[in-house]
């Protein structure tokens, strides 16, 4: 039986909402704005990277893994480029989304640009669409006058010092493309 008006009518504010929370994570960020966190996060949240630097569970977790980053940042600007979500079939409470990214960043003085991409599940809460998990990945996170010669290379991930892999594009280095084609292809 084909989804109902109401159901298809939800689908599409579910969306909406999502959208408006991943948008209000950048300004959440680059205001510093710890206390906004709850708006943005469930209480159980788990934040990673896919570098393995982020590692936090938890709202106060992730409220010193931000300040931990905060410390080190001057200005940011982060920007969304492209938003995709997808509902869990089984729970309509549960959704999974791919973000797309860049952030123009000062790191311990240092003029950078990021490129990143999230892979998010989200959860309706009694408050609305909050993000239960995230995972941040970077195609790049450099400073701004390496950015030429750099992009060239597979070690993109200038910001801790040492060069290191980017994390994508992974088809370029044999990564697995399933959790994309999760977003495009019906379930078998």
């Amino acid at each position: 039986m084909p989804p109902s008006t109401e159901d298809r009518l939800r689908r599409i504010e579910d969306k909406l909402e999502i959208a408006d929370l991943v948008n209000l994570y950048g300004f959440v960020m680059d205001e510093r704005d710890l206390d906004g966190l709850p708006s943005l996060f469930t209480a159980d949240a788990h934040l990673t990277s896919a570098d393995g630097v982020f590692d936090a569970v938890g709202l106060e977790t992730i409220a010193k893994t931000y300040q931990g980053r905060y410390d080190a940042l001057g200005a940011t600007n982060h920007f969304v480029h492209s938003v995709i979500s997808r509902f869990d079939d089984g729970d309509p409470d549960v959704a999974h989304g791919l973000v797309s990214g860049h952030a123009e960043v000062v790191r311990e003085g240092v003029t950078m640009w990021v490129a990143l991409r999230y892979h998010d599940v989200y959860r309706r809460t009694e408050q609305g669409w909050r993000i239960a998990a995230r995972e941040m990945g970077y195609m790049y996170y450099l400073p701004v006058t390496d950015y030429a010669e750099t992009m060239k290379s597979e070690d993109r991930t200038l910001v801790y010092g040492d060069a290191r892999p980017a994390d994508w594009p992974s088809v370029l280095h044999g990564g697995d493309l399933g959790w994309l084609r999760a977003h495009y292809t019906e379930p078998a």
